[in-house]
């Protein structure tokens, strides 16, 4: 009974509180998916692993480093596997067909990253094949690939044309890998270049380092840089996370603003539904003074008005986040190139329910507190 009063009084003025509705469904779309594009933008440092440190040149990354670091490297204590592998940066037939693409050593490589998950069979033929690749499923979906067919690159920081055959196709064993990437042996590119531009041959551009102990990390990185301190190529190896994070802290700016946005648009929706519970509350106030004729206290008349409040807001809100799902994949999928990774994560529906909440009760406090503070004699005074 109370459930049906609740939802007679919020409809009593329909297109008033359809049109209130439709604003908290937008303003929570708005707040989901802001929320999601943050996740996406640091999704590489949610899927980084503690076990993991990534060692490249102190300079600069675009610099590069001697691969006879690798068994030095092994020697450290609490290293456990070293593999390595240089950013490629080709692109697939036109320079829009954007992707990224590394040189890696498969073996350890996989090793290292037993997220990516390749099929027994397949990930046979992708070690033996020195020509061969494994890439993303959602790359292989986007451009119609199929196991065996040969994919060409053309190079930008190693100029040319790179013809390999997709050998495997891999998943990602949760929803923060990045399957939208192309891996092809590092073997392959060093011998290339080894006959075209010597200079650049035996030359990688990182190394990825598996350590015992976690907890350790910080030494384990301390000796490896310690190993090569005053050399030609000195290195800077730090955890997964923090490699990550540095790519992630050039937009930090941006993310901030997209984060106050978020917030600010749900502000804006608190002011309309404060708007609509106020107008709503000053038209009955003659109802609110013979409820209490009725022997109704004050506190029951501001839960009623609460109760309408939340009944506009909760379903602007359900609204909002049922849209979000259809709407997230659609922009996942228009901008797959920028967020490899666009999963609506149950933190932002947790906090999108919040927030309809919050709004609920903060637009009800004011008409609520009117109505129960009217007297009688001036709540009758309205009835027209």
């Amino acid at each position: 009974m109370l459930i049906r009063i609740l939802f007679r009084n919020a409809f009593r003025h329909k297109l008033r509180t359809l049109l209130t509705i439709s604003g908290m469904a937008v303003a929570i779309l708005a707040f989901c998916l802001m929320q999601t594009v943050i996740d996406a933008w640091y999704a590489g440092v949610a899927a980084s692993s503690s076990t993991r440190l990534i060692s490249r040149n102190a300079i600069s990354l675009v610099f590069s480093l001697p691969l006879f670091y690798r068994e030095r490297i092994r020697q450290v204590d609490g290293v456990t596997l070293v593999s390595y592998g240089n950013w490629f940066g080709g692109y697939y037939q036109d320079p829009k067909n954007f992707f990224a693409n590394f040189a890696i050593e498969p073996r350890s490589y996989l090793e290292l990253y037993p997220e990516f998950v390749i099929e027994g069979a397949d990930k046979t033929a992708f070690l033996r094949d020195r020509r061969g690749v494994a890439v993303g499923r959602k790359l292989a979906e986007r451009f119609g690939w199929k196991l065996g067919d040969e994919i060409t690159l053309k190079g930008t920081i190693f100029p040319g044309d790179w013809p390999m055959v997709l050998r495997a196709i891999y998943t990602g064993r949760d929803k923060t890998v990045d399957e939208t990437q192309l891996l092809f042996h590092w073997d392959y590119l060093n011998e290339t270049l080894r006959q075209s531009l010597s200079a650049r041959a035996d030359q990688v551009g990182f190394y990825i380092i598996g350590v015992r102990n976690p907890d350790r990390a910080a030494e384990t990185s301390e000796a490896v840089d310690t190993q090569f301190r005053n050399s030609t190529a000195e290195t800077l190896t730090e955890t997964e996370k923090a490699f990550q994070l540095s790519f992630v802290a050039m937009s930090e700016t941006i993310i901030s603003a997209v984060r106050l946005v978020s917030f600010v648009v749900i502000v804006i929706i608190l002011v309309v539904v404060a708007n609509t519970m106020a107008m709503s509350v000053r038209e009955r106030l003659w109802e609110y003074a013979v409820f209490k004729t009725l022997g109704f206290v004050g506190s029951q008349i501001a839960l009623l008005i609460l109760g309408e409040s939340l009944v506009i807001t909760l379903l602007g809100g359900a609204l909002g986040i049922a849209l979000t799902f259809p709407l997230a994949n659609a922009f996942g999928q228009a901008v797959g190139t920028f967020f490899p990774t666009f999963n609506v994560a149950p933190a932002t529906l947790y906090q999108a329910l919040a927030a309809a909440i919050g709004v609920g009760v903060a637009a009800a406090l004011l008409p609520a507190r009117q109505a129960a503070q009217v007297g009688i004699a001036a709540g009758l005074r309205r009835i027209v």
